[in-house]
C-alpha cells in the first residue's frame, strides 16, 4: 500500500495515535487525515500523570506531543470530544457518537484501553478514581494533600507510583494488594521486596493478600475499603490500579480478529488490509519471542506508529525493537527492556541495598528481561544482547567488576 493521496482516518488521539498522525505527513504522506480523540486534549504524554502531573510540576502543554496549531499547520482535521461507535468496514465508514458519519480509504485503530472496574458494592461512590487521562490525574490531584488519606488498590507500577506521589504531596497512603507481593503479574520476588522496602521507608502501608469486597461512603463520597476479612481501610479517597483491558469492542463487532486486542501483523495490519491497530489496543508478535502478546507501554506505541506510517506510505519496515518501558519512583528510575518469558534462571547483578543493581531473567545462555535500577549500562547492554539473542556468561553477569561490554559468551 502506497496512495499518499488516500484519506487516514486515526480512531484514538492518545500517544499511539497522534504520533502516527504526524509521522505519516512526515512520511510524505499527502491525503487528508482525520485524527478522532475523545479527550478535550491534544495527543499528550501520559506516563507523566501518575507523577510530575499530580505533583503539580507539568501540565497540558508541557506533556502535549506537539503544539494545537501543528495539526492544523499540517492539514490534520483534530477533533477532540468525538468518539466512534459503528465500523462499517464493507462501506469503509465510520459513524461518531454525534451520528456524523467518516468515510476512510485507511483506518488506524489507536483507541487504546481502560481501567478494570471493580464489580463490587459502593463502586460507584465518589472519591474511587483511576488514572489513565489527564482529567483523572487531575481529580486525583485535587483529592490528596496533607493529612489526606490515600488507599491505592493494585500494587502494580501505577499504583506504586501513586503511592510515592501521594506521599510526596502529604498524604497517608495504604496499598492494598490480593497477592501476597507487590508486582506479581510483573516481576521477580526480588524486585517486589524492594520495592515493597522502599516505599515502607517512605511511610507507605501495605495490606497484602487482601481482597477487596467492596466500598462504604458517606453522602455519597468514599470512606472506606472493605476487605474479604471483615475490616474496613479508612480512606478520604481510593486510587483503583487493578489492570486495563483494550477498546477493541468496535473491531469485534466489526468483525475484525482479536484475542483481548486487535491481532495485527509486523505491519501492524489487521485481519482487513485497509485497517490498522497500533498501541495498548494492539495484539502483535513479537519476533524476539515467537509469540503475540499485547503490550502497554510508550516505546510500543511508537514502534507500532512507525510501522503503520510506514507501510501506508509504502517506505520500508522499520527495523524491530526490543521493547521497553520505565517507572520512576521517588529517586528510583527503573527501566525495563523484555519480557520474562520462558526463563528457567534469574541471576541478580550487584547489591539491592545500594539502590543500584539489575536482575535479568534468562532461558539457557539467552537474556529474556533486565529490570535495573538506577542502572544504565545494564539495561542498555541488556537490551542490546536481548535483541542480538547473542549468549552470555553467566559468571561475568553476576561480577560487578566485569563491564556489560564484557559479558557475551
Amino acid at each position: 500500500m502506497s496512495d499518499l493521496g488516500a484519506h487516514v482516518v486515526i480512531l484514538g488521539a492518545g500517544h499511539a495515535g497522534g504520533t502516527a498522525a504526524a509521522l505519516l505527513r512526515q512520511y510524505g504522506h499527502s491525503g487528508p487525515i482525520t485524527l478522532i480523540g475523545d479527550e478535550p486534549l491534544a495527543p499528550y504524554q501520559r506516563p507523566p500523570l501518575s507523577k510530575a502531573w499530580l505533583k503539580g510540576e507539568a501540565d497540558a502543554d508541557s506533556l502535549a506531543l506537539k503544539p494545537l496549531e501543528f495539526y492544523a499547520e499540517h492539514q490534520i482535521d483534530f477533533r477532540p470530544n468525538t468518539r466512534a461507535v459503528k465500523l462499517a468496514r464493507a462501506d469503509k465508514v465510520v459513524t461518531l457518537a454525534d451520528g456524523q458519519t467518516l468515510t476512510y480509504d485507511v483506518l488506524i485503530l489507536a483507541t487504546g484501553a481502560r481501567a478494570i472496574k471493580l464489580p463490587v458494592p459502593g463502586a460507584e461512590l465518589a472519591g474511587l478514581l483511576e488514572l489513565r487521562t489527564a482529567a483523572d490525574a487531575e481529580a486525583l490531584k485535587a483529592a490528596v494533600g496533607p493529612g489526606k488519606r490515600l488507599a491505592v488498590v493494585g500494587g502494580g507500577y501505577i499504583g506504586l507510583e501513586v503511592a510515592a506521589s501521594g506521599r510526596a504531596l502529604g498524604a497517608e497512603v495504604v496499598v492494598i494488594e490480593r497477592e501476597q507481593r507487590l508486582l506479581a503479574r510483573v516481576a521477580c520476588e526480588s524486585l517486589s521486596d524492594f520495592f515493597q522496602g522502599v516505599h515502607q521507608a517512605h511511610g507507605v502501608a501495605f495490606e497484602m493478600g487482601a481482597s477487596v469486597t467492596g466500598f462504604v461512603g458517606e453522602n455519597g463520597h468514599v470512606t472506606g475499603v472493605t476487605l474479604a476479612d471483615g475490616r474496613t481501610i479508612a480512606c478520604d479517597a481510593a486510587v483503583i490500579g487493578v489492570g486495563a483491558t483494550p477498546n477493541d469492542e468496535l473491531a469485534a463487532d466489526s468483525g475484525l480478529d482479536t484475542a483481548r486486542g486487535v491481532v495485527v501483523d509486523l505491519e501492524a495490519r489487521t485481519s482487513d488490509p485497509s485497517i490498522f491497530a497500533i498501541g495498548d489496543v494492539a495484539h502483535r508478535p513479537m519476533p524476539i519471542y515467537e509469540r503475540m502478546f499485547r503490550m502497554e507501554s510508550v516505546p510500543n506505541a511508537l514502534e507500532q506508529a512507525k510501522q503503520a506510517a510506514s507501510a501506508i506510505t509504502g517506505r520500508p519496515a522499520p527495523a524491530g525493537e526490543v521493547p521497553w518501558q520505565w517507572s520512576d519512583q521517588y529517586d528510583l528510575k527503573l527501566q525495563i527492556a523484555g519480557y520474562a518469558f520462558d526463563a528457567d534462571e534469574v541471576l541478580l547483578r550487584g547489591d539491592p541495598a545500594s539502590g543500584k543493581f539489575a536482575v535479568f531473567h534468562l532461558k539457557g545462555d539467552q537474556i529474556q528481561s533486565v529490570e535495573a535500577i538506577n542502572s544504565p549500562p545494564e539495561f542498555m547492554m541488556g537490551k542490546q544482547l536481548i535483541g542480538n539473542r547473542k549468549p552470555v556468561s553467566k559468571a561475568k553477569l553476576v561480577d560487578l567488576s566485569v563491564s556489560m561490554k564484557e559479558v557475551v559468551a
